[in-house]
């Protein structure tokens, strides 16, 4: 007997019948050799796992046990019947792995498509059909594997359940675990004549399509989840489900930066200096004026409030900074250089002389 049960479970001495069920099941999933056969030592544990739970389940026995006297429970390991009962007891008819009928790792596979969409799609939704290859239902034999006129039998080596029980020998005793049925795969039937269109998997791969609808405010590489719409799952079992990826096409007008949108405005030496009234793109079309008051500095950032990407599921939208970018010109004609001469002669600016002037075509 192990010298504090308590101990083992990793629970108070004081803890409730719920919270020692859930320590046992934690780490009797945990400790099992099933899941740990590289580990020598997973049996050991499993096992004083199992007594700890058994004693500290029954009322009696863990009152006896707390008072310091012997409880004894026998060889837990040796009768197949009492430690299937503890087990079935915590984890059900699912077994200590979640075994069951048609067993869940025959579900369908999911299916990832990528759809390309413009920035403003991405913002404000829009509708998109995406096609796809993907397993479908069978016709020939409405998806059960059978040929037509004969039907699929109940598997005689698990009755039907998709998993059997399993005991093995060990140093400790007869351990008894749940795996899938070898014999029908887990599926719990057999296919005596399989149909000939999809070999008995009752499902074929085909050319699919589908309907999405894409939410405002959707970014690159969010993923919608359209459950049921993926692959079919064989012989009956559930379809799996479609991810569509959604990729946003560059657009040249704007950078977005989560709710908000980025825009560079280009602004000329005399504008920047007397001020103008910009002309700035909108997202969802049509454009919007902007006063640039005289002075404007290189850098600077005029916020357009509501002018950004809606927020994604919720009301509201960014906002739109337009960043003032300066353009000074490389090529001057005469006049031009004459002017600005002219200028730095009054503003007192230090400019390079004799420069060679470049011939303005």
């Amino acid at each position: 007997m192990a010298s504090d049960y308590y101990e083992v479970l990793g629970v108070a001495r004081d803890a409730d019948p719920e919270e020692i069920k859930k320590a046992f099941r934690r780490l009797a999933r945990a400790s099992h050799p099933d899941a740990n056969p590289d580990d020598p030592t997973a049996e050991s544990r499993f096992r004083e796992v199992a007594e700890a739970y058994e004693v500290l389940s029954d009322p009696q026995r863990r009152q006896r046990y707390d008072r310091g006297d012997r409880v004894d429970i026998g060889d837990l390991f040796s009768n197949l019947g009492t430690f299937d009962d503890l087990l079935r007891s915590v984890f059900g008819d699912s077994g200590l792995f979640g075994g069951t009928r048609r067993q869940a790792g025959q579900r369908g596979r999911d299916v990832l498509v990528p759809v390309e969409i413009d920035l403003s799609d991405a913002a404000f939704g829009t509708n998109s059909s995406v096609e796809f290859r993907a397993a479908v239902r069978c016709d020939t034999c409405s998806g059960n594997g059978a040929a037509p006129g004969t039907d699929p039998e109940t598997c005689a080596n698990c009755s039907g359940a998709g998993s059997v029980r399993v005991a093995r020998r060990t140093m400790f005793g007869s351990m008894m675990s749940i795996a899938p049925c070898d014999r029908c795969s887990g599926t719990g039937e057999i296919i005596p004549d399989p149909c000939h269109n999809c070999r008995g998997r009752g499902v074929v791969d085909s050319e699919r399509s589908a309907n999405v609808e894409i939410p405002p405010g959707v970014s690159d590489g969010t993923r919608l989840r359209i459950t049921g719409q993926g692959e079919a799952g064989a012989r009956g079992t559930a379809a799996g489900d479609l991810y569509v990826e959604i990729r946003v096409r560059p657009d040249s007008r704007f950078e977005r930066d989560g709710i908000n949108l980025h825009h560079p405005l280009r602004v000329g030496l005399a504008q920047a200096a007397l001020g103008f009234e910009a002309v700035v793109p909108l997202l969802e079309g049509g454009e919007m004026e902007l006063d640039i008051p005289a002075g404007t500095q290189p850098g600077s950032v005029f916020r357009l409030a509501g002018e950004g990407v809606p927020r994604l599921g919720r009301r509201g939208r960014g906002d739109l900074l337009v960043h003032v970018d300066l353009v000074v010109p490389t090529r001057l004609d005469s006049e031009q250089e004459s002017s600005l001469r002219a200028y730095a002669e009054l503003t007192g600016e230090a400019v390079a002389k004799g420069r060679r002037r470049r011939k303005v075509r």
